[in-house]
């Protein structure tokens, strides 16, 4: 890859991962209750399903997703119904001081289901990855070298979330706190499960 390449491509790959989402969103309150140290270990979940995605992308998923419309429903409806269920989650939630944190494995695995659920994900590196490749070189070892760079800044973004989440959780929060914390997280994952539900199948 050229210099060119990455100075336009960095840039825009973080703006990208350290936008509002529903895995940040998860960071973010994940890291009220149970600390930087535990949740940032979680993010690897994460990163394992962008890594499975890139390669998977890589390989013309993104073709299959386009053309099959089965395929992009049952994705997209798996995606609906695992944010529902987050929404739900979240409403519902203990916030009781003596209610049992998550542990690293438990919030790897939510963090991993939501990505990899999510088409939105997989058509926007279909989107956004092939803006950066150089068409007089093979395309798969670009995608999978700038996928490997996203993972990297994803990483990054993700653990600015998990830090502004511990910040927060540090200053004792209340019950009633959590709630409306809870509540407000609830409505966004909603949000979140409303506008995948609407998203179309990309032509």
């Amino acid at each position: 890859m050229t210099i060119q390449q990455l100075v336009t491509f960095l840039p825009a790959a973080l703006l990208l991962g350290i936008s509002p989402g529903a895995n940040n969103l998860l960071a973010f309150i994940a890291a009220t209750r149970a600390g930087w140290g535990r949740t940032a270990k979680s993010i690897i979940g994460r990163l394992a399903a962008w890594a499975v995605l890139v390669v998977l992308v890589s390989l013309g998923l993104d073709v299959l997703l386009r053309t099959s419309e089965l395929a992009f429903g049952i994705l997209k409806w798996v995606g609906v119904a695992y944010l529902g269920y987050l929404a739900w989650y979240f409403w519902v939630a203990d916030v009781g001081s003596e209610v049992e944190v998550p542990d690293v494995s438990t919030l790897a695995r939510r963090e991993f289901v939501t990505l990899i659920g999510n088409p939105k994900a997989y058509l926007l590196l279909t989107a956004f990855m092939p803006q950066f490749v150089n068409d007089g070189a093979p395309l798969m070892p670009q995608l999978l070298t700038l996928g490997g760079i996203y993972l990297a800044v994803e990483g990054a973004a993700a653990l600015l979330w998990v830090t502004a989440g511990t910040l927060l959780g540090a200053h004792a929060l209340t019950p009633l706190r959590r709630r409306i914390i809870n509540r407000a997280s609830s409505g966004l994952m909603g949000v979140a499960a409303v506008l995948l539900a609407r998203t179309e199948q990309a032509v």
